[in-house]
């Protein structure tokens, strides 16, 4: 539920959270009147923290220290301020010029192999963002029709079958007529019209990708044909559906060293057990950074960010994850991401992650 903050609440924990990500050091009202220029007294500012606090958004970690963000305060921060009149857009605009600068080094895609690119990308993520960046090997390129062949099995019922630019054969069996249909044609009439169709759709739609076919109008079938609209809209639909549900690929990790010396992994026993998700429980990391995005649009891409709890798996629920698909069209093939601290400079994250997700999609395309 977002909380709704005055002007000065929002400035005061706006602050309060850049003092927090820049020196993990409790803040109290005397550094905030040093650092920023908020036009009000250390009074002020100190009942403004109280309310934040009894509000959720900041917390003491022990009785004579400063306030420090909650999961709340940061999810607060992302969400309402992270906006032109908070950020400094302009650092925001240049470290996305240096993360598309430095992907651009990377030797032409084309010429490469895919594993050396994505290798690349996910080290200068690394250096960048100081956080464990994490991308996904793609799904295998989305299959193309090679051919296509209508069969009828029985009276009224027909098989479709599909085979794809690497071979593999997919069929769906499906009534041609409804139950309620008032007229059956002769099957050797259906025999032949099923491989006048068969013939047209292979001359037309060879080398077309399962997906563009399953977005086809086939209501545009000549007349005599309208029979079969509604089964090949459905099968092909099905059949893709079953091609395109994805699998769990590799994960390229890089920057896990950098980031375990922040002073929120000083615990042996976090480490490792960060660490064997990384090395052990991969599939359950590719699930969930290679859900759809939905939180927070970037440019071309949409950025998905899990802050502490919000993070399903026990081992990360410390931290943040950062997250965006990459794409070969309009199909997400993979997925870019970072998982840091709940400490995070979450404007440079963002950035980095929206930016390599587009140099990415640009790249597959």
């Amino acid at each position: 539920m977002q909380v709704q903050l005055t002007n000065r609440q929002q400035h005061i924990l706006w602050a309060t959270v850049r003092h927090y990500i820049a020196t993990a050091e409790p803040v109290g009202s005397k550094a905030l009147i040093e650092e920023f220029d908020l036009g009000v007294s250390s009074a002020t500012i100190r009942n403004v923290m109280g309310v934040l606090e009894k509000s959720g958004l900041l917390y003491q970690p022990h009785t004579s220290a400063g306030r420090i963000p909650s999961d709340s305060g940061y999810r607060t921060y992302v969400d309402q301020l992270i906006t032109p009149s908070f950020r400094d857009g302009t650092r925001t605009e240049a470290l996305t010029k240096e993360v598309e600068a430095a992907l651009q080094q990377l030797r032409p895609w084309e010429d490469w192999s895919l594993e050396a690119l994505l290798q690349g990308a996910a080290q200068i993520l690394a250096t960048l963002s100081g956080c464990i960046t994490l991308i996904t090997m793609p799904q295998p390129t989305t299959a193309q029709l090679r051919h296509l062949q209508l069969v009828q099995i029985e009276p009224g019922t027909v098989m479709l079958i599909v085979v794809t630019d690497g071979y593999e054969t997919h069929s769906k069996v499906m009534d041609l007529f409804t139950a309620s249909s008032e007229t059956k044609p002769d099957p050797e009439v259906i025999d032949h019209e099923l491989q006048i169709v068969s013939n047209f759709l292979n001359s037309h739609l060879r080398g077309r990708s399962l997906l563009e076919l399953a977005k086809l109008d086939w209501s545009e079938l000549d007349q005599e044909f309208q029979r079969y609209g509604e089964f090949l809209k459905n099968s092909i639909a099905e059949l893709t559906r079953r091609t395109l549900a994805p699998t769990a690929t590799q994960i390229m990790v890089r920057g896990v060293g950098e980031v375990l010396r922040q002073p929120e992994f000083s615990q042996l026993q976090q480490v490792q057990t960060i660490i064997h998700l990384l090395e052990e429980e991969q599939e359950q990391l590719w699930r969930l950074i290679c859900e759809e995005p939905e939180t927070k649009e970037i440019g071309k891409s949409r950025v998905t960010i899990r802050i502490g709890a919000e993070n399903p798996l026990e081992p990360i629920r410390g931290c943040t994850l950062i997250s965006s698909t990459y794409r070969r069209g309009s199909v997400p093939v993979g997925s870019v991401g970072v998982l840091g601290p709940t400490r995070l400079d979450y404007e440079s994250a963002i950035a980095v992650v929206a930016a390599a997700a587009d140099y990415l999609s640009e790249a597959f395309s």
